[in-house]
């Protein structure tokens, strides 16, 4: 049989070869196994290059694993194979909207509404994406950001009257945040019931205030016989991170954690996930860690859910006031002198220092290149040297890359997150950068695990992996954009 099967392949023109590579990506794109199918839609391009169907195919593939510069390339060679084939476009609209290039996107779907004058889902497209262009201007000609106020300026929030009806977690005297109210605040969530405004307001206020005063880069220092758990990605699935707290206990300032970065957007909990987390900084300032990822940002927020789940728990004002409250995120920690860690990665310009990063002025919405830029968005890559970012912003940097950043600053290894890995983690560059993410079963589509890390004095680190727990019907991607849940985004 093996035989016979060799001989059917052998005879076949690599034309041929190349539709059968092709219905083998298309049915591991089926049952979203996107990273394989993009393997297959490769070879199938390898044997025959010249048909934009299958740079179309690969560039959506793309955009579902969140590789948005690989979707944008795909398009173009799909485009300048045939400028008619107008799903490229759609796919190069797509990923520019995932960046937040909305005019860039407006341009391509204006395109295939001119070329489908009767087409219903080409005209929404259009309008929905137009829509996002014109508010866009509208607010940049109402804020000039030097002489913007807080919005919490315009909020009254100690005459907020708490209801007779509300029976929920409420703040102690003089606004005192206890472990009992943590304790109460979980079941509250876990029961899909929401934090009283006045309660969220007050919290919000603390934690801005706490950032405001740190630095850019913070370090942390794990005493002798103690532990820290570094956790990655969470991405608004409270349900999970109750299941991290449950399999390694609430923190504590026995029981220290650090979560780096994208905290929201995606998962429909996300208020319930940023109020946990805040609500224990608050508690635990000195042994809760809370690092910002290329999520914690208004394009992002906009587009994957947050800024509309904010809006549907609370209010605009809290979604405005949480962008505030994000841009004095710390960008990244040093651990013992030791392992850096940050959301993305390294950097595209040669010899950065610890110094520079903790004097990186981050008060600001991610910028698209530089230091701040790079340490939210950029990834590992397994060859030496630096390329283009599959994500279309910051850059891949290779071990060589990892090695002299560590030994310029007298590091041991970097622990980052932003990729989703079928085990929660992985360790590359000889073991010197390893990922972490936390979020199992990303979107209720990967199939991945999820994982933290513990490390002890000694460093070395120890990974937990788990599986997604069960949460309420609330879909991921509920609170997103209208035009990403008409594209099909998870």
């Amino acid at each position: 049989n093996e035989y016979k099967s060799y001989l059917r392949m052998v005879s076949l023109t690599p034309e041929e070869e190349a539709e059968q590579f092709k219905a083998t990506a298309n049915q591991f794109f089926k049952e979203k196994k996107y990273t394989t199918a993009i393997e297959w839609y490769t070879k199938a391009i390898e044997k025959n290059n010249k048909v934009p169907a299958y740079f179309g195919n690969r560039s959506i593939a793309y955009l579902r694993t969140e590789c948005f510069g690989y979707a944008i390339a795909d398009a173009d060679s799909a485009l300048a194979l045939d400028r008619r084939y107008l799903k490229a476009y759609y796919r190069r609209a797509e990923a520019n909207m995932a960046l937040g290039r909305y005019k860039k996107s407006l341009v391509d779907y204006d395109t295939v509404r001119k070329a489908l004058p009767k087409d219903r889902d080409a005209q929404l497209k259009f309008k929905e994406c137009e829509k996002i262009v014109k508010k866009l201007a509208f607010e940049r000609a109402i804020n000039v950001d030097s002489l913007k106020k807080s919005i919490i300026e315009t909020i009254d929030v100690e005459n907020i009257v708490v209801e007779e009806s509300y029976a929920g977690p409420a703040l102690g005297k003089d606004n005192t945040l206890t472990k009992e109210f943590m304790e109460q605040l979980l079941v509250w969530y876990k029961e899909q019931k929401v934090l009283h405004r006045k309660y969220a307001y007050t919290m919000l206020i603390m934690i801005k205030d706490y950032f405001e005063k740190q630095p850019s880069l913070v370090r942390i220092t794990i005493p002798s016989s103690k532990r820290l758990t570094v956790c990655g990605d969470i991405h608004g699935q409270f349900y999970d991170l109750l299941n991290i707290f449950e399999i390694n206990g609430l923190p504590s300032d026995e029981n220290p954690y650090l979560f780096n970065g994208d905290f929201v957007d995606r998962g429909s909990f996300s208020v319930e996930v940023i109020f946990t987390l805040f609500g224990f900084k608050l508690l635990y300032p000195d042994h809760m860690f809370m690092a910002r990822g290329n999520h914690e940002s208004i394009n992002m927020n906009q587009m994957y859910g947050f800024d509309g789940e904010v809006k549907e728990k609370y209010s605009k004002s809290m979604a405005d006031f949480f962008t505030e409250i994000f841009n004095w995120l710390p960008l990244c920690h040093v651990i013992n002198n030791s392992v850096f860690v940050t959301h993305g990665g390294l950097f595209e310009e040669d010899g950065i220092t610890l110094d520079e990063i903790e004097n990186c002025d981050r008060n600001r919405q991610p910028p698209d290149s530089g230091i701040m830029c790079d340490l939210l968005w950029s990834d590992p890559q397994l060859f030496a040297g630096k390329s283009a970012s599959k994500r279309g912003v910051g850059v891949q940097f290779g071990p060589d890359v990892t090695n002299a950043f560590l030994e310029r600053n007298k590091l041991k290894y970097v622990i980052r997150s932003h990729e989703v890995k079928d085990e929660g983690y992985e360790v590359s560059h000889d073991g010197k950068c390893i990922t972490v993410f936390s979020a199992p079963n990303y979107c209720d589509q990967m199939g991945n695990k999820g994982a933290f890390i513990t490390l002890t004095e000694d460093l070395v680190p120890k990974f937990t992996t788990f599986e997604a727990v069960p949460h309420p019907d609330v879909k991921p991607m509920a609170y997103a954009n209208n035009l990403l849940k008409m594209s099909g985004f998870m």
